[in-house]
């Protein structure tokens, strides 16, 4: 292996400024997922028009979920692990490279892929802290320029233990020992409103850790020290192998598992399906209010 192979080792954050003498490394890899729930095209359209140098870009739904089954599913099913590789090598990322996935929503959808990066075994892989903003901040270049992706290929080795399925939250309800953390917001989380979902709520015994509050006022990730103490006023002593995170459809849940890992509290299980494959089956408990 050469040096710029081997001195890329970013596995959580990465900063703008350790980020922008790394361009030319010809091992890295940078993925642009802007995305808005609202609109599933501005994304790349923000994309098209400006973005990191050499970036390439990973939609949301296209690119980082799997087919939705009405009724069964959520809204952000994960794909195969067969799917996700081609996926992955369509984008040039191999097994080998240094992967920085970034977005413009608090790392939100960056997260994701992140995630989904350590679930087929690929641990070079970080987010970039800040994300688009931070970016912008520093004042470093941006390009229209679409970059020419060479074809890659990706083994994906599957990490299952990483997720929970709506069954495995069934079995845990009860059990003290575990702990499942929800990503929303706190008024969704309470069942106050619920602006995408057709019902409002949680899961029960579940506590609230909206992502948003892993950030500080810039949009960058807390201190580990900081990290460690949100989620032990929330949880009390976290073991991360008892522990689940979940959102509305997947995406914000890990950014829980982000910033667990970056606080060096381990990864927790992520309830991929999360609420909104929850609430498929009326037969599953909901809660509302604070608990």
């Amino acid at each position: 292996m050469s040096d710029a192979q081997s001195r890329l080792e970013w596995t959580t954050l990465v900063g703008a400024s350790e980020l922008v003498d790394s361009l030319d490394d010809p091992d890295l890899v940078i993925i642009d997922c802007r995305f808005a729930l609202s609109d599933p095209d501005a994304g790349r359209a923000e994309y098209d028009t400006s973005h990191l140098p050499t970036a390439r870009y990973a939609h949301l739904e296209d690119d980082l979920s799997g087919t939705i089954i009405p009724g069964i599913s959520g809204r952000h099913p994960l794909p195969s692990p067969d799917v996700f590789a081609k996926t992955l090598g369509r984008l040039g990322i191999s097994n080998s490279n240094q992967v920085v996935t970034y977005d413009g929503f608090g790392d939100a959808f960056a997260s994701r892929l992140w995630w989904m990066l350590q679930w087929v075994g690929h641990e070079r892989a970080a987010v970039l802290d800040g994300g688009w903003q931070a970016w912008l901040r520093h004042g470093f270049t941006t390009t229209a320029e679409q970059p020419t992706i060479p074809q890659a290929e990706f083994v994906a080795v599957v990490h299952n233990d990483l997720q929970f399925s709506a069954e495995d939250v069934e079995q845990i309800l009860t059990n003290t020992d575990w702990r499942i953390l929800d990503a929303r917001d706190g008024a969704r989380y309470r069942g106050e409103t619920e602006p995408i979902d057709p019902v409002a709520g949680h899961i029960p015994g579940a506590l609230s850790a909206p992502f948003k509050e892993n950030l500080d006022s810039d949009g960058h990730f807390l201190s580990p020290e900081e990290l460690r103490n949100r989620y032990e006023s929330i949880a009390g002593q976290l073991t991360s192998k008892k522990t689940v995170t979940y959102c509305g459809s997947g995406v914000t849940g890990a950014h829980i598992a982000l910033a667990m890992t970056h606080a060096g509290l381990g990864m927790p299980r992520l309830y991929a399906g999360s609420w909104s494959e929850w609430i498929t089956d009326t037969s599953r408990p909901i809660a509302v209010g604070d608990e």
